[in-house]
């Protein structure tokens, strides 16, 4: 397997002859300016902590010391073409793909038209739609997922029609992800780098070392203190090596991984020794960690000064010359500043804007849709079959991935074999039928698995992905909370990623155990910016599974293993455009004397409680809740409001879950409203157990339910 190492290059060669190669075909005019977007990164960042001394702005951290790479990097990078997925050192290389002093001083200031936030970031969050910058979070090394995913959906678009390809046109289009030393310790920062390389993904990884992650050096952080030592083995797989402080030796080896790159030979991890002279931000201290020797060493490579002392010694500019360029790149950054202070902030009011799309609405009438029913009886596994073959025949974007969710993930054992199609067949002959390059395995990694999809929805594919087991979803926890759920909200509604993560959840299965019966569904509904589903029938699955895919927000599509294969809830074909819309529930049952709220498994087990309370000459009323951020608060006050009693049913363990925040807002809107104290039955807190008969101890069953019916009917 071809695996490229370059070896770092010692100094700057100052010889008169080769004139083009020793400057690596740069002229002479390009690189003063090379210079001037170094000077101008450093202005600012004094600029800016003069600006946090004087309380002017809230915080600052800088990219002091990574200026050469930065910049060099910059000028390879196809402007508007090429993906960037930055981190908050790359002041220099937003300056070169586009972003402006001003506009970046926007950011500190946290005003209102600040390009990557819309004040809603800290500074150093860069993003800006013109350029493909798309904005990180603050979470270390979580970059490296999506920029796989972007990566993924630039190789994909060859084969698949991805609505953006006829725009960007660009056959040889790479994504560049940048991160410091010490996000390479981070798992994700090794998926990633797994992915990429069986992918053969054109992803270029700058890996900007400056031996400090805050105030722990690299020897700590990474074995053997060198992160391209340990990479090398990676089979397809571009390592460069080299002193990132001098601008012509960047220059050079990041063209080297950049034109491996856009051959599609794979991934290349450029890995640049930089140094950090200033503390980590505002909030640290070098001083307390960092010997004098130690600072005085890196003052000596200071990628800044350096340059200044090559342009003088190669008498590519004189001092005059680099003397004015100083002082009009100060002027440049003083009114910059002083015309972003000046800048209106965002209104107080607008804090709810672009948590969720605002040109698709999945709780209106748009995503209503009677029913044409056809065809056998099929259960729910069949129903969202169904509707998976439906929209990927509709949307030639959508993408199917996760673990085991292929038919056979050797193409040649497909005529040989009946085929998986997931653990529970949902997807079963979707990748016959659409082929590999749009339904296949993944790696065994849940964060791998969101997180690539997040990038490839931020490319304007609809990922439909699939995590194995909900018990399995918490390693993918960081990239949905923080980087997915966020991204709309936090880039100011500039960037998106619509997509739906399929999720097996639930109990009630009699030998399912800890690892295969939980829930916590709460932890998922307590985040803004995704929305969450739980059908408990087959028709309500393939019209629920329709909205989420085509709607235009993330969705966390929850399916309860226990309901899959049931004979009461199936359902005929109900025909290709069906829908339900989000933040409405199914009346499953009417009644006067009291009202069952509740979802999932829990839908029929009070079913029937309710019949058997019905002999007991109590009338009961059942509220399928089914979406459960939105949830439809009108239709629960109109039926609290009837029956002035209420219990909420969940499977989830009592204390802390879904229907206590139901139960609370119940209390507080429609206190007056009752005749009764709100009742819950739930899940015991604790897990559930492999023993059948702990199982049905310690998960909700009928009678539990009819116990609690009958205390409330008679309060």
């Amino acid at each position: 397997m071809d695996i490229r190492t370059i070896t770092p290059k010692v100094g700057m060669s100052t010889s008169r002859q080769d004139t083009a190669p020793r400057y690596s075909k740069l002229s002479s005019k390009a690189l003063v300016k090379a210079y001037r977007f170094m000077l101008l990164s450093r202005y600012i960042d004094d600029r800016e902590i003069q600006l946090k001394r004087q309380n002017k702005i809230f915080f600052q951290i800088n990219g002091v010391g990574h200026e050469a790479v930065g910049v060099a990097a910059g000028m390879l990078i196809k402007s508007g073409e090429d993906y960037i997925f930055p981190y908050y050192r790359d002041r220099a290389l937003t300056l070169v793909v586009g972003m402006s002093a001003f506009e970046q001083f926007l950011a500190a200031v946290g005003a209102a038209a600040d390009p990557a936030s819309g004040g809603r970031q800290m500074p150093s969050h860069w993003g800006h739609t013109k350029y493909n910058l798309v904005p990180p979070s603050s979470c270390v090394g979580t970059q490296y997922l999506p920029a796989a995913g972007a990566a993924l959906a630039h190789r994909y678009s060859a084969k698949i029609s991805v609505a953006e390809q006829s725009s960007t046109g660009a056959s040889d289009e790479i994504v560049l992800v940048s991160g410091g030393d010490g996000s390479t310790s981070e798992g994700e920062f090794w998926e990633s780098l797994n992915n990429a390389c069986i992918q053969k993904l054109p992803l270029l990884y700058l890996i900007q070392d400056n031996e400090y992650a805050i105030s722990v050096p690299i020897e700590v952080q990474t074995a053997g203190g060198n992160i391209s030592h340990l990479v090398r083995n990676y089979p397809n797989l571009f390592v460069t090596e080299f002193d990132g402080c001098n601008f012509l030796e960047s220059y050079e080896r990041l063209n080297d991984a950049v034109d491996y790159v856009r051959a599609g030979q794979g991934p290349a991890l450029a890995h640049a020794h930089v140094i950090r002279p200033y503390s980590h931000s505002l909030s640290d201290d070098e001083r307390l960690y960092k010997s004098p020797q130690e600072r005085e060493k890196e003052a000596k490579r200071d990628p800044v000064s350096l340059m200044r002392k090559f342009l003088l010694k190669e008498k590519l500019a004189s001092e005059m010359q680099l003397d004015k360029l100083e002082a009009d790149v100060r002027q440049e950054v003083k009114e910059a500043a002083d015309q972003a202070l000046a800048m209106e902030w965002p209104s107080k009011d607008s804090w709810a804007t672009h948590l969720y799309s605002h040109t698709e609405d999945p709780t209106s009438s748009l995503f209503s849709s009677e029913p044409e029913l056809s065809g056998k009886e099929g259960t729910m596994v069949d129903l969202l079959n169904a509707c998976l073959k439906d929209e990927m025949h509709r949307n030639p974007n959508m993408l199917i991935f996760g673990q085991d969710v292929a038919d056979a993930t050797r193409d040649e054992n497909l005529d040989k074999v009946k085929g998986k199609g997931g653990v529970f067949k949902i997807t079963y002959g979707l990748q016959r039928e659409y082929g590999s390059t749009r339904v296949w395995n993944s790696t065994l990694a849940e964060a791998s698995i969101v997180g690539m999809a997040m990038g490839a929805a931020i490319r304007g594919l609809k990922p439909v992905i699939e995590v194995q087991f909900f018990d399995y979803i918490w390693p993918a926890y960081m990239q949905l909370r923080n980087e997915l759920a966020t991204l709309r909200w936090r880039s100011n509604g500039a960037f998106k990623c619509p997509l739906v993560i399929r999720v097996p959840i639930g109990g009630y299965l009699t030998g399912g155990g800890i690892y295969h019966s939980q829930c916590g569904e709460v932890l998922f509904t307590h985040i803004p910016g995704i929305r969450v589903v739980m059908p408990s029938t087959a028709l309500d699955a393939n019209g629920l599974l329709r909205t989420a895919i085509r709607c235009d927000d993330p969705v966390l599509f929850l399916e309860h293993k226990h309901l899959y294969r049931q004979t009461y809830n199936k359902s005929t074909y109900p025909g290709p455009d069906y829908m339900i819309p989000f933040g409405k529930a199914r009346k499953v049952r009417s009644g006067s004397h009291l009202t069952i709220l509740t979802y999932g498994a829990l839908v029929h087990y009070a079913e029937l409680a309710a019949r058997k309370a019905e002999l007991q000459g109590i009338s009961v009323e059942i509220l399928d809740l089914r979406s459960l951020s939105p949830y439809d608060w009108d239709s629960i006050a109109e039926s609290v409001k009837k029956t002035s009693r209420v219990l909420v049913a969940y499977e989830d363990s009592r204390s802390f879950g879904y229907g206590a925040e139901i139960a609370a807002r119940i209390a507080d809107e429609l206190f007056d409203s009752l005749d009764a104290p709100i009742r819950r039955v739930a899940a015991k807190d604790v897990w559930v157990a492999y023993n059948p008969d702990l199982e049905e101890e310690i998960l909700p069953q009928t009678a539990d339910l009819l116990k609690a019916i009958s205390a409330l009917a008679q309060y």
